[in-house]
């Protein structure tokens, strides 16, 4: 028996039950114990979950979940959201996981590994919506949300027990139950005493996962992870740690702050607090916009010109779809490179007014990554748009001194006009197919 548990058998353990939402300051007493109102297997039991307010919400593979949704009969089979044969997996379903598929792989290799999987096309204008409902549910409980990105975000739910007469625990849970029943998408929750635990919490039980890392616990959890379940350790910078004989959270634990601060700099003093499960940053929504922005890394390094210039283009239309969603506009379009040896290339280009158009962000970071393209393999491409300003700052005509340029936003306004009626996959440029 583990220390967890003879703590359980000896102290009152808060539970809850995300079926039917019944919480209770008693002991379960059991190692695998139930619901004692609906006797389901889904109770979460932690010492310290009526006292935690810290959450970190993560829709369970988002996209493939609204396609399953708005389709039954891609329910029970592999489902991988991405495009054409030379294109990437954008998301895809649990069963298609089990194969080993991942997102940013390459198709090909993704139907490799999983032949009967079914693709389908991105739908970011209903993945967008979705998100919107989703948000209104949050509103209901806190004002102190940060979102990610359309599918996940921080909540603080401090001080709200009062308000909703119940605690944050029983809130998220309902938050989740509101979101299956009537959304038809599921999520899962991290709840802990900051940003830095409750994200790594909500992963840890996934799909429709409910994890708690309480104060007390925060230190024995932490000590035996590997250094990359720190948010931000990418290859790179474990590639460093690994160097430097940091494998383990437990290594970084017995490394003075300053040692850390001169060999990583800022990074070092980052490591440091996050090693003892510090985190001080606040959830806060106040912070305005300041850009928009999507990537994708490859499953491999790819030089290929025809497969970067459709992903310029997907980039392109996926930052200009969340524009449009936001009312939004930018000024500036970014390209952001990423080589096989892990340099970053990173690019702007100041254009004369706003825009809100995927044919002007597309055709300015395609000439920002033109001188760039010899400089490849490449492992990872990014497009974004800054400056932002509001959506009446934009000029729908595209540029001026483009002949053709007219014509092309008059045909982009057309297509989203024509997609918001008839939906989303109603027309699809060829150029997204690649």
């Amino acid at each position: 028996m583990d220390s967890r548990s003879q703590v359980a058998d000896k102290c009152p353990m808060p539970s809850l039950c995300r079926d039917c939402l019944t919480f209770s300051d008693e002991n379960p007493g059991s190692p695998a114990p139930r619901c004692p109102a609906c006797r389901s297997p889904r109770l979460t039991a932690h010492a310290e979950l009526f006292t935690l307010s810290i959450a970190h919400m993560d829709c369970d593979a988002f996209y493939a979940s609204v396609e399953k949704r708005d389709n039954p009969a891609l329910r029970d089979v592999p489902l991988i959201v991405g495009g054409g044969q030379r294109g990437v997996v954008s998301t895809c379903c649990y069963l298609a996981r089990i194969h080993g598929v991942r997102s940013a792989m390459p198709m090909f290799q993704a139907m490799k590994l999983c032949p009967d999987a079914v693709v389908v096309k991105p739908r970011m204008a209903v993945y967008a919506e979705v998100s919107r409902a989703i948000r209104a549910m949050m509103e209901e409980m806190t004002p102190a949300i940060e979102p990610l990105s359309l599918d996940e975000a921080f909540l603080d739910l401090t001080g709200t027990e009062r308000l909703h007469g119940a605690p944050p625990a029983l809130m998220l849970a309902r938050l989740l139950q509101r979101m299956e029943t009537e959304l038809g998408v599921t999520g899962s929750v991290g709840l802990s005493h900051n940003k830095f635990l409750a994200k790594i919490a909500s992963d840890l039980d996934k799909p429709r996962g409910f994890s708690v890392i309480g104060r007390a616990e925060t230190a024995d959890f932490l000590r035996p992870k590997p250094v990359r379940l720190i948010w931000g350790v990418g290859t790179a910078t474990q590639a460093a740690l690994e160097a430097a004989g940091i494998r383990t959270i437990a290594d970084l634990l017995r490394w003075e702050r300053a040692d850390l601060l001169a060999r990583f700099g800022s990074m070092g003093a980052r490591l440091w607090h996050l090693a003892r499960g510090e985190d001080h940053r606040r959830v806060s929504r106040d912070d305005p916009i300041k850009s928009i922005s999507k990537e994708t890394t490859f499953f491999q390094d790819t030089a290929d010109p025809d497969l970067l210039d459709g992903h310029l283009w997907r980039l392109s239309e996926q930052v200009a779809d969340r524009a449009k969603a936001k009312a939004l506009s930018g000024r500036t379009v970014t390209l952001k490179l990423k080589k096989g040896d892990f340099q970053l290339i990173s690019r702007r280009h100041a254009l004369p007014d706003h825009t809100q158009l995927t044919d002007r962000i597309y055709r300015a970071a395609r000439d920002l990554f033109q001188p760039e393209a010899a400089k490849g393999p490449f492992r990872l491409i990014g497009v974004g748009i800054a400056d932002l300003a509001a959506e009446s700052e934009a000029n729908l005509m595209g540029d001026l001194l483009d002949p053709d340029a007219q014509r092309r936003a008059k045909a982009e306004r057309a297509t989203d006009a024509i997609r918001a009626r008839f939906g989303p996959d109603s027309i699809v440029k060829g150029r997204s197919l690649r």
